[in-house]
C-alpha cells in the first residue's frame, strides 16, 4: 500500500519523534535537553553504557552515533520491532488520532465493517476469557495446570473456555447488541439453509485466541475436553478477517523477540508455540493446524533470514519436514534458507521442556540441520545405490529437485553441493573426472575379500532422515548430538586415541544419559584390559560393547556420522586423521558445554533480575552458541592421511 506523503507528515506533526522512541528506551537525564527537542539515551539498536542514541524532534529523526543507525518514526518501529512499513504506518496512525485513508466508497464500508467484526471478536474473547475462571472452567483449568501452564501464561495468551452449550455465546452476544450476520461473519455460529437455529461453533473446547499481526484477535483454535469428538483441535472457519493460510499463531507476539534474536522457531501447534514461551523461547510460532503454506514461509521470512521448522521426530513429523523442503526450495534467495529440527521420538516440545527442561530444546535448536542436508537425506534414505542405474536415478532426482530454486545464483551453488555430495558419497577415497563424472578408484589390486569390502563401502545404506537429523541417536527417547557420538565412537573405532587422552576422555561431559552409558563402559573395560596391548583394540573393544547391550547404538552411530560425512570418527581414517578429529571436537565441545553452562545461569540471573545488562549478556550467549554450532576449524595437513581434503570436524 502507498500513502501520500501528506498523511505521512501528518502522523509525523501529531507524535513527537521522542514519544515513539521513548516508548523503549529510557532517555538519559543529563545529557537531555526537553525544552529544546533534544533527547539523549543508550542505543537499543547496540549495546552500550554511554549513551550515544539522539532524537530530535525538530526533525522527527534519529540517530545512533555509535552504531550509525538512523531514521524516522516509522523506519524506528520497522528496524526495532521487524513490523512491515504499512503496519508501522497503521500503528502510529491510531496512536496519533489520523483516520487510514479510504479510497472508495466500497474501501471505506468495508472497513468499517471490519472494525465491527473485530470489536464482535474481543467481546468473544472476554467472554471466552470469563468462563475458563468461571465454575463451568475447572476441569479446563485443571488441565492447564496438568500440561504445566502458568495462571500468568494463560493471561498472556487469553486462554479461554467455550461451555458445553448450543447458544452461551450467542445469547451473550446477542445481548450486548450483536446481530447475527456479525456472529456468522466473526465465524462464532454455524449457520446455514439446512440450520433451523444457528448455534455456537465452539462448544466444550479450552480456546486460543488467534491474533493478526497487529495483535486484534481474528479468530480462534478450539481443543476438545472429550476424547470421543471428531476433531481434536478446531478453528474458526475462513471469514473476512480470517485467511488460515496467511496467519501464523503468536506472530505479533514472538516478533520482536526473533527480530532482536535474528531467529525464529515455527513449531506445529498451539500448545507447543505457548509452552516454548512460557519456557523463555518466546520467538515461537506455529502453522493453523495444517501443512506450512508459502504465505506462512514468507512471515517467517519477514521475521528471520533463517527460520527453524521444529518437527516431530515420528514419520508423520520427517514427511512433513519434506513437505516443507520442497515448499521452501521455490522461495530460496543469497542469505535466505530454512533448518530443521526433528525433536525424539515420541516428544513434541511441550513434552520436551516439560520433561527435560528448556536447555533440552535449545540443543536441539542447536543442532537443527541445512536445507541441503534435509534434501539430500530425503533422496537417500534407506536405499541403496549398488549398481549405476540406481546412482544415474538418484543423480536426476537431485537434478529435478535442485531445478524447483528460482534464484539462479543459489540454484547453481545447490546443484555443485549436491555433486559434492554424490562424488563423497559413492567415492570418498576416488577422485571425479575433469567432466564432472564420478570414478572410484583404488580397489585395482586388492584381494577379493578386500575388494568385497571396497565395494560394499562405497554402495552404503544411507541414514534415516530422523538419524540425519545432526542433533541424535535415538533410542526410545534418548538422544546423542553428533558431536558426542563423534567423540564417543570415534575411541571405539580407534582406542589408541586413549594413550594419549584416557583423562580427557574420561572426564567428558556428556549430555545425553545413553553417551553416558556407553563412555561409562568403554572406560570400565579400558581400565581391566589386561590384553598384550596397552589398550584393546577396536576388534576387542566393540565386542565387549556389544556383549553388554550397545551393538544397535553403535552402528546407528556409525549412520548418523557416515551420513553427516565426520568420516574422521569411522574405522577408515587414518589414526593421524583421526586424531586430529578427536581433539579438535573435544575443543569444540569443552567449549560449547562451557557456553552452555554460562548460558544458564545467565538465564536465572535474568529471571530473578530483569535488567538491561542481564537481558544483553544472555542474547550474547545465545548468539555465541548459535556461532559455534556450525564452527568447522581448519587443521593445516588435516585428512592428507585418508587421501581426504583438508577439512575438519
Amino acid at each position: 500500500m502507498r500513502f501520500a506523503p501528506a498523511f505521512l507528515d501528518e502522523i509525523r506533526n501529531r507524535i513527537p519523534i521522542s514519544e515513539v522512541v521513548g516508548q523503549r528506551v529510557s532517555f538519559d537525564k543529563r545529557k537531555t535537553n526537553a525544552a529544546r527537542g533534544d533527547y539523549w539515551a543508550c542505543c537499543p539498536f547496540h549495546g552500550e553504557k554511554s549513551p550515544s542514541f539522539h532524537a530530535e524532534n525538530r526533525k522527527g529523526r534519529y540517530h545512533c552515533f555509535g552504531c550509525g543507525v538512523s531514521g524516522d518514526h516509522f523506519r524506528f518501529l520497522v528496524e526495532l520491532d521487524g513490523l512491515s512499513f504499512p503496519e508501522a504506518v497503521e500503528k502510529l496512525a491510531a496512536q496519533a488520532g489520523v483516520p487510514m485513508p479510504v479510497y472508495s466508497p466500497e474501501e471505506q464500508r468495508r472497513d468499517q465493517q471490519r472494525a465491527s467484526l473485530h470489536d464482535v471478536m474481543e467481546m468473544a474473547t472476554l467472554w471466552f476469557e470469563e468462563q475458563l475462571q468461571s465454575g463451568m472452567g475447572a476441569k479446563a483449568r485443571a488441565y492447564l495446570r496438568e500440561r504445566g501452564l502458568s495462571a500468568k501464561t494463560q493471561q498472556v495468551f487469553r486462554l479461554g473456555f467455550a461451555p458445553d452449550s448450543r447458544n452461551g455465546l450467542k445469547e451473550h452476544l446477542a445481548g450486548k447488541g450483536v446481530t447475527a450476520e456479525q456472529m456468522q461473519a466473526c465465524g462464532l455460529v454455524r449457520a446455514g439453509p439446512d440450520i433451523p437455529v444457528s448455534y455456537d461453533w465452539f462448544r466444550d473446547r479450552i480456546m486460543f485466541p488467534i491474533p493478526d499481526s497487529l495483535g486484534k484477535v481474528i479468530a480462534f483454535g478450539g481443543r476438545a475436553m472429550r476424547a470421543d469428538v471428531p476433531a481434536k483441535y478446531m478453528n474458526s472457519p475462513e471469514t473476512d478477517l480470517f485467511h488460515k493460510s496467511n496467519v501464523l499463531f503468536n506472530f505479533a507476539r514472538a516478533r520482536k523477540p526473533a527480530h532482536e534474536l535474528s531467529q525464529v522457531v515455527a513449531a506445529e501447534g498451539y500448545m507447543d508455540v505457548i509452552a516454548l514461551h512460557q519456557a523463555g523461547f518466546e520467538n515461537a510460532v506455529a502453522p493453523l493446524g495444517t501443512a506450512l503454506t508459502e504465505n506462512q514461509l514468507e512471515l517467517l521470512w519477514r521475521m528471520a533470514e533463517t527460520p527453524i521448522l521444529c518437527f516431530d521426530g515420528d514419520k508423520a513429523g520427517v514427511k512433513a519436514a519434506w513437505r516443507a523442503a520442497d515448499l521452501a526450495l521455490a522461495g530460496l534467495k543469497p542469505g535466505r534458507t530454512v533448518r530443521f529440527a526433528l525433536l525424539p521420538e515420541g516428544k513434541d516440545p511441550d513434552d520436551l521442556v516439560r520433561d527435560e527442561g528448556p536447555s533440552a530444546f535449545a540443543s536441539v535448536l542447536r543442532d537443527a540441520i541445512g536445507l541441503a542436508d534435509m534434501v539430500w537425506s530425503r533422496e537417500t534414505a534407506t536405499q541403496t545405490f549398488d549398481t549405476p542405474e540406481k546412482r544415474a536415478e538418484l543423480e536426476s532426482r537431485l537434478k529435478l529437485v535442485v531445478s524447483q530454486i528460482k534464484d539462479e545464483n543459489v540454484r547453481r551453488h545447490y546443484a555443485q553441493d549436491m555433486a559434492d555430495r554424490m562424488a563423497s558419497f559413492f567415492a570418498p577415497q576416488g577422485r571425479r573426472a575433469a567432466n564432472g563424472e564420478w570414478r572410484q578408484n583404488g580397489s585395482r589390486g586388492l584381494a577379493r575379500k578386500d575388494r568385497k569390502s571396497e565395494a560394499h563401502r562405497h554402495s552404503p545404506v544411507a541414514a534415516s532422515p530422523s538419524l540425519l537429523n545432526s542433533s541424535m541417536v535415538k533410542r526410545g527417547s534418548a538422544r546423542i548430538p553428533l558431536r558426542e557420538a563423534a567423540l564417543v565412537v570415534g575411541v571405539v573405532h580407534h582406542p589408541a586415541i586413549l594413550g594419549r587422552w584416557f583423562d580427557d576422555f574420561a572426564q567428558l561431559p556428556l549430555a545425553s544419559p545413553l553417551a553416558r552409558k556407553v563412555h561409562g563402559a568403554i572406560i570400565d573395560f579400558s581400565a581391566q584390559w589386561e590384553g598384550e596391548q596397552p589398550w584393546p583394540s577396536a576388534v576387542a573393544l566393540r565386542d565387549h560393547l556389544e556383549s553388554v547391550g550397545y551393538g544397535e547404538t553403535l552402528a546407528q552411530m556409525d549412520q548418523l556420522l557416515a551420513a553427516n560425512r565426520v568420516w574422521q570418527a569411522l574405522p577408515q581414517a587414518a589414526f593421524e586423521d583421526a586424531l586430529d578429529g578427536w581433539q579438535q571436537a573435544h575443543l569444540l565441545h569443552l567449549r560449547s558445554h562451557t557456553l552452555s553452562t554460562e548460558l544458564k545461569v545467565a538465564e536465572r540471573a535474568l529471571a530473578s533480575e530483569n535488567t538491561e545488562q542481564n537481558f544483553s549478556r544472555l542474547i550474547e550467549l545465545r548468539n555465541e552458541l548459535e556461532k559455534e554450532a556450525g564452527t568447522e576449524a581448519l587443521i593445516e595437513g588435516f585428512g592428507l592421511s585418508s587421501g581426504r581434503p583438508a577439512r575438519g570436524f
